[in-house]
Protein backbone atom coordinates (compact mmCIF):
# COMPACT_ATOMS: atom_id res chain seq x y z
CA UNK A 1 0.00 0.00 0.00
CA UNK A 2 2.91 2.32 -1.13
CA UNK A 3 3.65 4.47 -3.91
CA UNK A 4 1.98 8.04 -5.07
CA UNK A 5 -1.05 8.19 -6.60
CA UNK A 6 -1.48 7.09 -10.49
CA UNK A 7 -1.80 9.17 -13.35
CA UNK A 8 -6.13 9.01 -14.43
CA UNK A 9 -7.79 8.71 -11.17
CA UNK A 10 -9.98 11.28 -10.36
CA UNK A 11 -10.03 11.32 -6.73
CA UNK A 12 -6.66 11.93 -4.62
CA UNK A 13 -6.99 8.67 -1.59
CA UNK A 14 -4.24 8.40 0.90
CA UNK A 15 -3.47 4.89 0.31
CA UNK A 16 -2.47 4.93 4.13
CA UNK A 17 -5.74 5.97 4.94
CA UNK A 18 -7.01 3.19 4.04
CA UNK A 19 -4.48 0.71 5.06
CA UNK A 20 -5.24 2.47 8.99
CA UNK A 21 -8.91 1.51 7.99
CA UNK A 22 -8.41 -1.68 7.58
CA UNK A 23 -6.21 -1.83 11.02
CA UNK A 24 -9.16 -0.65 12.47
CA UNK A 25 -11.27 -2.95 11.07
CA UNK A 26 -9.24 -5.61 12.57
CA UNK A 27 -8.98 -4.64 15.91
CA UNK A 28 -12.99 -4.37 16.09
CA UNK A 29 -12.84 -7.91 14.37
CA UNK A 30 -16.59 -8.70 13.46
CA UNK A 31 -18.20 -11.13 11.28
CA UNK A 32 -18.01 -11.77 7.70
CA UNK A 33 -20.63 -10.41 5.28
CA UNK A 34 -22.51 -12.04 2.50
CA UNK A 35 -19.57 -13.09 0.97
CA UNK A 36 -18.59 -15.03 3.87
CA UNK A 37 -14.87 -13.51 3.93
CA UNK A 38 -13.66 -13.55 7.45
CA UNK A 39 -11.19 -10.82 8.42
CA UNK A 40 -8.52 -13.64 9.23
CA UNK A 41 -9.23 -14.67 5.00
CA UNK A 42 -9.29 -11.31 3.58
CA UNK A 43 -5.76 -10.75 5.49
CA UNK A 44 -4.41 -14.11 3.57
CA UNK A 45 -4.21 -11.66 0.27
CA UNK A 46 -4.13 -8.50 1.81
CA UNK A 47 -2.51 -6.36 -0.25
CA UNK A 48 -4.44 -6.97 -2.96
CA UNK A 49 -7.73 -6.91 -1.10
CA UNK A 50 -6.38 -3.28 -0.75
CA UNK A 51 -5.16 -2.01 -3.63
CA UNK A 52 -8.94 -2.82 -4.94
CA UNK A 53 -10.43 -0.77 -2.62
CA UNK A 54 -8.38 2.01 -3.11
CA UNK A 55 -8.37 1.63 -6.68
CA UNK A 56 -12.51 1.99 -6.93
CA UNK A 57 -12.64 4.47 -4.33
CA UNK A 58 -9.94 6.50 -6.20
CA UNK A 59 -11.44 6.04 -9.70
CA UNK A 60 -15.45 6.50 -8.12
CA UNK A 61 -16.45 2.72 -9.14
CA UNK A 62 -16.90 1.60 -5.63
CA UNK A 63 -20.20 0.16 -4.67
CA UNK A 64 -21.03 -1.67 -2.25
CA UNK A 65 -22.51 -5.30 -1.76
CA UNK A 66 -25.43 -5.78 0.00
CA UNK A 67 -25.78 -5.92 3.69
CA UNK A 68 -26.32 -9.10 5.32
CA UNK A 69 -29.44 -8.56 7.77
CA UNK A 70 -28.48 -10.26 11.16
CA UNK A 71 -31.29 -10.28 13.87
CA UNK A 72 -30.59 -9.90 17.53
CA UNK A 73 -32.67 -9.73 20.63
CA UNK A 74 -33.18 -6.70 21.90
CA UNK A 75 -31.88 -5.60 25.94
CA UNK A 76 -34.56 -7.57 28.29
CA UNK A 77 -35.50 -10.10 25.46
CA UNK A 78 -38.07 -8.22 24.30
CA UNK A 79 -38.22 -8.42 20.23
CA UNK A 80 -35.41 -7.94 18.09
CA UNK A 81 -33.24 -5.83 16.08
CA UNK A 82 -31.97 -5.80 12.60
CA UNK A 83 -28.29 -4.98 12.50
CA UNK A 84 -26.86 -5.05 9.51
CA UNK A 85 -23.18 -6.83 8.65
CA UNK A 86 -21.42 -5.65 6.34
CA UNK A 87 -18.15 -7.22 4.01
CA UNK A 88 -14.85 -6.94 5.48
CA UNK A 89 -14.02 -4.76 2.29
CA UNK A 90 -16.89 -2.75 2.61
CA UNK A 91 -16.40 -1.88 6.18
CA UNK A 92 -12.79 -0.79 5.70
CA UNK A 93 -14.26 1.31 3.04
CA UNK A 94 -16.73 2.88 5.51
CA UNK A 95 -13.82 3.19 8.45
CA UNK A 96 -11.47 5.17 5.59
CA UNK A 97 -14.83 8.05 5.10
CA UNK A 98 -15.43 7.70 8.70
CA UNK A 99 -12.30 8.41 9.57
CA UNK A 100 -11.54 10.91 6.98
CA UNK A 101 -14.97 12.97 7.47
CA UNK A 102 -14.44 12.91 11.78
CA UNK A 103 -12.24 15.58 12.08
CA UNK A 104 -14.49 18.11 9.99
CA UNK A 105 -17.80 17.30 11.96
CA UNK A 106 -15.69 16.10 15.56
CA UNK A 107 -14.73 20.34 16.31
CA UNK A 108 -18.59 20.92 15.48
CA UNK A 109 -20.39 18.78 17.73
CA UNK A 110 -22.55 19.89 20.31
CA UNK A 111 -20.74 18.86 23.87
CA UNK A 112 -24.16 16.92 25.25
CA UNK A 113 -23.48 14.38 22.07
CA UNK A 114 -21.26 11.37 23.36
CA UNK A 115 -22.00 8.71 21.60
CA UNK A 116 -18.96 7.18 19.23
CA UNK A 117 -17.03 9.54 19.35
CA UNK A 118 -13.01 10.16 20.51
CA UNK A 119 -12.27 10.68 24.32
CA UNK A 120 -16.32 10.26 24.94
CA UNK A 121 -18.47 7.44 26.55
CA UNK A 122 -21.41 5.78 27.75
CA UNK A 123 -20.34 6.48 31.24
CA UNK A 124 -19.32 10.21 30.64
CA UNK A 125 -22.64 10.41 29.97
CA UNK A 126 -24.50 8.87 32.44
CA UNK A 127 -21.92 10.70 35.22
CA UNK A 128 -23.59 13.91 34.13
CA UNK A 129 -26.98 12.52 33.67
CA UNK A 130 -27.01 11.82 37.29
CA UNK A 131 -25.38 15.32 38.23
CA UNK A 132 -28.48 16.91 36.14
CA UNK A 133 -30.96 14.98 37.73
CA UNK A 134 -30.21 16.55 40.79
CA UNK A 135 -30.09 20.36 39.29
CA UNK A 136 -33.32 19.79 37.34
CA UNK A 137 -36.56 17.93 39.10
CA UNK A 138 -38.19 16.85 35.71
CA UNK A 139 -36.62 14.87 32.72
CA UNK A 140 -38.02 14.11 29.11
CA UNK A 141 -37.18 10.72 28.50
CA UNK A 142 -36.75 10.39 24.45
CA UNK A 143 -37.28 7.31 22.30
CA UNK A 144 -37.07 7.83 18.94
CA UNK A 145 -39.03 5.01 17.18
CA UNK A 146 -37.09 3.05 14.60
CA UNK A 147 -34.31 5.36 14.47
CA UNK A 148 -31.87 3.34 11.97
CA UNK A 149 -34.49 2.54 9.99
CA UNK A 150 -36.36 5.61 9.51
CA UNK A 151 -33.59 8.24 9.13
CA UNK A 152 -34.08 10.88 6.04
CA UNK A 153 -31.56 9.65 3.20
CA UNK A 154 -31.80 13.59 1.43
CA UNK A 155 -31.04 15.13 5.14
CA UNK A 156 -28.07 12.77 5.40
CA UNK A 157 -26.85 13.75 2.60
CA UNK A 158 -27.00 16.99 3.08
CA UNK A 159 -25.59 17.14 6.81
CA UNK A 160 -22.82 15.65 5.07
CA UNK A 161 -22.29 18.30 1.94
CA UNK A 162 -22.45 21.15 4.79
CA UNK A 163 -18.97 19.81 6.29
CA UNK A 164 -16.96 18.16 2.83
CA UNK A 165 -16.69 18.78 -0.99
CA UNK A 166 -14.97 15.25 -1.55
CA UNK A 167 -16.99 13.89 -4.18
CA UNK A 168 -15.55 10.39 -3.36
CA UNK A 169 -16.81 10.78 0.48
CA UNK A 170 -20.69 11.75 -0.91
CA UNK A 171 -20.50 9.03 -3.81
CA UNK A 172 -19.42 6.76 -1.10
CA UNK A 173 -21.94 7.86 1.18
CA UNK A 174 -25.02 7.90 -0.91
CA UNK A 175 -24.16 4.15 -2.39
CA UNK A 176 -23.83 3.15 1.78
CA UNK A 177 -27.59 4.74 2.62
CA UNK A 178 -28.92 2.56 -0.36
CA UNK A 179 -27.40 -0.59 -0.44
CA UNK A 180 -29.70 -3.58 0.16
CA UNK A 181 -30.05 -5.43 3.10
CA UNK A 182 -29.69 -9.23 2.36
CA UNK A 183 -32.22 -11.80 4.39
CA UNK A 184 -32.11 -14.51 5.79
CA UNK A 185 -33.87 -16.20 3.11
CA UNK A 186 -31.62 -14.55 0.45
CA UNK A 187 -34.10 -12.20 -0.41
CA UNK A 188 -32.72 -8.35 -0.73
CA UNK A 189 -34.44 -5.59 0.69
CA UNK A 190 -34.09 -1.97 -0.64
CA UNK A 191 -34.10 0.80 1.23
CA UNK A 192 -34.59 4.50 0.90
CA UNK A 193 -34.73 5.62 4.31
CA UNK A 194 -32.30 4.72 7.01
CA UNK A 195 -28.89 3.46 7.60
CA UNK A 196 -28.23 -0.07 9.09
CA UNK A 197 -26.78 -0.33 12.53
CA UNK A 198 -23.78 -2.45 12.35
CA UNK A 199 -21.96 -0.35 9.97
CA UNK A 200 -18.85 1.33 10.57
CA UNK A 201 -20.15 4.58 9.18
CA UNK A 202 -23.33 4.35 10.35
CA UNK A 203 -22.56 6.12 14.09
CA UNK A 204 -21.09 9.06 12.45
CA UNK A 205 -23.93 9.25 10.21
CA UNK A 206 -26.40 9.03 12.85
CA UNK A 207 -24.85 11.87 14.74
CA UNK A 208 -24.21 13.95 12.15
CA UNK A 209 -28.32 14.09 11.53
CA UNK A 210 -28.81 13.95 15.00
CA UNK A 211 -26.39 17.09 15.66
CA UNK A 212 -28.67 19.56 13.22
CA UNK A 213 -31.94 17.46 13.85
CA UNK A 214 -32.32 17.71 17.22
CA UNK A 215 -28.93 19.11 19.09
CA UNK A 216 -28.29 22.63 17.88
CA UNK A 217 -32.16 22.38 17.54
CA UNK A 218 -32.84 21.99 21.31
CA UNK A 219 -30.41 24.32 21.83
CA UNK A 220 -31.78 26.99 19.64
CA UNK A 221 -35.15 26.55 20.62
CA UNK A 222 -34.84 25.43 24.34
CA UNK A 223 -31.75 27.45 25.80
CA UNK A 224 -32.58 26.71 28.81
CA UNK A 225 -33.07 23.06 29.03
CA UNK A 226 -30.43 20.45 29.30
CA UNK A 227 -29.81 16.96 27.89
CA UNK A 228 -27.42 14.11 26.95
CA UNK A 229 -27.80 12.40 24.05
CA UNK A 230 -25.92 9.18 22.89
CA UNK A 231 -26.58 8.26 19.46
CA UNK A 232 -30.58 8.11 19.44
CA UNK A 233 -30.86 7.45 23.03
CA UNK A 234 -31.20 11.22 24.88
CA UNK A 235 -32.23 12.71 27.99
CA UNK A 236 -33.49 16.37 28.29
CA UNK A 237 -33.96 17.99 31.69
CA UNK A 238 -36.24 20.49 32.84
CA UNK A 239 -36.97 22.65 35.62
CA UNK A 240 -40.73 21.92 35.44
CA UNK A 241 -43.05 19.42 34.70
CA UNK A 242 -45.25 22.37 32.13
CA UNK A 243 -41.77 22.80 30.22
CA UNK A 244 -41.31 19.37 30.03
CA UNK A 245 -44.56 18.53 28.01
CA UNK A 246 -43.90 21.64 25.99
CA UNK A 247 -40.20 20.12 25.34
CA UNK A 248 -42.32 16.91 24.50
CA UNK A 249 -44.62 18.08 22.48
CA UNK A 250 -42.26 20.35 20.14
CA UNK A 251 -40.07 17.56 19.76
CA UNK A 252 -42.63 15.55 18.50
CA UNK A 253 -43.63 18.07 16.08
CA UNK A 254 -39.68 18.38 15.18
CA UNK A 255 -39.67 15.17 14.17
CA UNK A 256 -42.94 14.68 12.32
CA UNK A 257 -41.34 17.19 10.15
CA UNK A 258 -38.53 14.56 9.34
CA UNK A 259 -40.56 12.05 8.73
CA UNK A 260 -39.84 10.27 11.75
CA UNK A 261 -41.82 9.67 15.40
CA UNK A 262 -41.22 9.35 19.03
CA UNK A 263 -42.17 6.14 20.53
CA UNK A 264 -45.63 6.71 22.21
CA UNK A 265 -45.21 4.20 24.68
CA UNK A 266 -41.54 4.66 25.81
CA UNK A 267 -41.23 8.33 25.49
CA UNK A 268 -41.78 9.02 29.06
CA UNK A 269 -41.91 12.31 31.70
CA UNK A 270 -39.91 11.49 34.71
CA UNK A 271 -40.46 13.07 37.97
CA UNK A 272 -36.60 12.73 40.24
CA UNK A 273 -38.24 12.21 43.35
CA UNK A 274 -35.35 12.78 46.26
CA UNK A 275 -35.11 14.12 49.56
CA UNK A 276 -35.81 17.93 48.56
CA UNK A 277 -38.05 17.24 46.16
CA UNK A 278 -41.20 14.85 47.38
CA UNK A 279 -44.28 15.36 45.14
CA UNK A 280 -46.29 12.16 44.07
CA UNK A 281 -46.32 11.97 40.43
CA UNK A 282 -46.97 8.41 38.11
CA UNK A 283 -43.54 8.09 36.87
CA UNK A 284 -40.03 8.27 38.74
CA UNK A 285 -37.78 6.25 37.09
CA UNK A 286 -36.23 5.92 33.71
CA UNK A 287 -33.49 3.60 31.94
CA UNK A 288 -30.35 5.51 30.52
CA UNK A 289 -27.79 3.11 28.95
CA UNK A 290 -28.20 0.05 30.68
CA UNK A 291 -28.87 2.22 34.32
CA UNK A 292 -32.25 2.67 35.76
CA UNK A 293 -32.27 6.44 37.57
CA UNK A 294 -34.79 6.45 40.56
CA UNK A 295 -35.30 7.09 44.39
CA UNK A 296 -32.54 5.13 46.47
CA UNK A 297 -31.06 5.07 49.59
CA UNK A 298 -27.55 7.14 49.68
CA UNK A 299 -24.99 7.97 52.18
CA UNK A 300 -23.71 11.66 53.27
CA UNK A 301 -20.83 12.61 55.77
CA UNK A 302 -20.88 11.06 58.82
CA UNK A 303 -22.37 7.88 57.49
CA UNK A 304 -25.96 9.69 57.51
CA UNK A 305 -28.46 8.42 55.68
CA UNK A 306 -30.52 10.20 53.09
CA UNK A 307 -33.00 10.04 50.12
CA UNK A 308 -31.56 10.62 46.29
CA UNK A 309 -32.40 10.00 42.76
CA UNK A 310 -29.85 7.72 41.46
CA UNK A 311 -28.70 5.21 38.66
CA UNK A 312 -27.84 1.88 39.05
CA UNK A 313 -27.89 -1.40 36.78
CA UNK A 314 -31.19 -2.29 35.28
CA UNK A 315 -33.24 -4.59 35.62
CA UNK A 316 -32.92 -5.71 31.91
CA UNK A 317 -29.51 -5.67 32.23
CA UNK A 318 -29.24 -8.09 35.06
CA UNK A 319 -31.57 -10.75 33.49
CA UNK A 320 -29.24 -10.20 30.35
CA UNK A 321 -26.22 -11.32 32.94
CA UNK A 322 -28.25 -13.79 34.63
CA UNK A 323 -28.82 -15.86 31.45
CA UNK A 324 -25.47 -15.01 30.71
CA UNK A 325 -24.15 -16.60 34.07
CA UNK A 326 -26.69 -19.96 33.59
CA UNK A 327 -25.14 -20.59 30.48
CA UNK A 328 -21.57 -20.72 31.83
CA UNK A 329 -22.76 -23.92 33.59
CA UNK A 330 -19.99 -23.29 36.12
CA UNK A 331 -20.69 -26.77 37.64
CA UNK A 332 -19.84 -28.96 34.68
CA UNK A 333 -16.48 -27.65 33.56
CA UNK A 334 -14.58 -30.01 35.89
CA UNK A 335 -12.07 -30.69 33.67
CA UNK A 336 -10.77 -27.21 34.29
CA UNK A 337 -8.91 -26.14 37.47
CA UNK A 338 -10.11 -23.31 39.24
CA UNK A 339 -7.25 -21.35 37.14
CA UNK A 340 -8.54 -21.98 34.16
CA UNK A 341 -12.30 -21.32 35.60
CA UNK A 342 -10.93 -18.25 37.20
CA UNK A 343 -9.54 -17.18 33.72
CA UNK A 344 -12.94 -18.07 31.88
CA UNK A 345 -15.03 -16.08 34.35
CA UNK A 346 -13.16 -12.83 34.79
CA UNK A 347 -13.01 -12.37 30.91
CA UNK A 348 -16.36 -11.24 30.86
CA UNK A 349 -17.09 -9.93 34.81
CA UNK A 350 -14.36 -7.63 33.93
CA UNK A 351 -16.27 -5.80 31.87
CA UNK A 352 -19.18 -5.71 33.10
CA UNK A 353 -17.74 -4.17 36.40
CA UNK A 354 -15.88 -2.18 34.53
CA UNK A 355 -19.40 -0.69 33.39
CA UNK A 356 -22.10 -1.46 35.57
CA UNK A 357 -19.99 -1.56 38.69
CA UNK A 358 -19.43 2.62 38.66
CA UNK A 359 -22.64 3.49 40.01
CA UNK A 360 -24.60 2.40 43.00
CA UNK A 361 -22.34 -1.22 43.24
CA UNK A 362 -24.00 -3.17 45.77
CA UNK A 363 -26.57 -3.83 42.67
CA UNK A 364 -24.21 -5.45 40.78
CA UNK A 365 -22.90 -6.74 43.48
CA UNK A 366 -26.29 -8.94 44.56
CA UNK A 367 -26.12 -10.30 40.46
CA UNK A 368 -22.37 -11.38 40.63
CA UNK A 369 -23.05 -13.82 44.44
CA UNK A 370 -24.63 -16.06 41.92
CA UNK A 371 -21.58 -17.00 40.73
CA UNK A 372 -20.20 -18.31 43.73
CA UNK A 373 -23.55 -20.53 43.75
CA UNK A 374 -21.85 -21.88 40.26
CA UNK A 375 -18.33 -22.53 41.97
CA UNK A 376 -19.79 -24.59 44.86
CA UNK A 377 -21.45 -26.46 41.84
CA UNK A 378 -18.11 -26.84 40.65
CA UNK A 379 -16.46 -27.79 44.21
CA UNK A 380 -18.73 -30.48 44.64
CA UNK A 381 -18.65 -32.62 41.42
CA UNK A 382 -14.85 -31.75 41.06
CA UNK A 383 -13.71 -33.13 44.37
CA UNK A 384 -14.48 -36.80 45.92
CA UNK A 385 -14.83 -35.42 49.44
CA UNK A 386 -16.69 -32.82 48.86
CA UNK A 387 -19.69 -34.83 46.90
CA UNK A 388 -22.90 -34.51 48.41
CA UNK A 389 -21.93 -32.11 51.08
CA UNK A 390 -22.90 -28.41 49.73
CA UNK A 391 -22.20 -26.73 53.14
CA UNK A 392 -18.31 -28.35 53.03
CA UNK A 393 -18.48 -26.77 49.39
CA UNK A 394 -19.53 -23.78 50.61
CA UNK A 395 -17.19 -23.57 53.91
CA UNK A 396 -14.05 -24.42 51.26
CA UNK A 397 -15.06 -21.92 48.80
CA UNK A 398 -15.08 -19.41 51.30
CA UNK A 399 -11.75 -20.49 52.75
CA UNK A 400 -10.69 -19.89 48.96
CA UNK A 401 -11.36 -16.52 48.94
CA UNK A 402 -9.66 -15.80 52.77
CA UNK A 403 -6.49 -17.17 51.35
CA UNK A 404 -6.76 -15.50 47.44
CA UNK A 405 -9.31 -13.07 47.65
CA UNK A 406 -8.18 -11.70 44.21
CA UNK A 407 -8.67 -14.66 42.49
CA UNK A 408 -12.03 -13.96 40.74
CA UNK A 409 -12.60 -10.84 39.70
CA UNK A 410 -16.54 -10.67 41.48
CA UNK A 411 -14.46 -11.36 44.52
CA UNK A 412 -12.23 -8.14 44.03
CA UNK A 413 -15.53 -6.10 43.57
CA UNK A 414 -16.81 -7.15 47.30
CA UNK A 415 -19.15 -9.90 45.88
CA UNK A 416 -17.48 -12.27 48.22
CA UNK A 417 -18.61 -16.11 49.41
CA UNK A 418 -21.00 -16.66 52.07
CA UNK A 419 -18.88 -17.01 54.92
CA UNK A 420 -16.25 -14.92 54.10
CA UNK A 421 -14.97 -12.60 56.94
CA UNK A 422 -12.43 -9.54 56.87
CA UNK A 423 -9.09 -10.55 58.32
CA UNK A 424 -9.18 -14.13 58.70
CA UNK A 425 -6.70 -16.46 57.54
Amino acid sequence: MSGSQPEGKPFTISKRLVWEAFEKVRSNKGAAGVDGVSVEAFEKDLKSNLYKIWNRMSSGTYFPPAVRAVEIPKPGGVGVRTLGVPTVADRVAQAAVAMFLEPEVEKVFHPDSYGYRPGRSQLDALAVCRRRCWEYGWVVDLDIAAFFDTVPHDLVMKAVEKHTEARWVLLCVQRWLVAPLRQKDGTLAARDRGTPQGSAISPLLANLFLHYALDMWLAREFPAVRFERYCDDVVVHCRTEEQARHVRDAMASRLAGLGMELHPGKTKIVYCKDRRRDGTFPCTAFTFLGYTFRTRGAKGGGGKVFTSFLPAVSAAAKKDMGYEIRSWQIGRHTDLDMKALARKVNQIVRGWINYYGVFCKSELVRLLRRINEGLVRWLVRKYKRLRRSYRRARKKLAEICQIYPGFFAHWRFGAKPAGWTMGAV
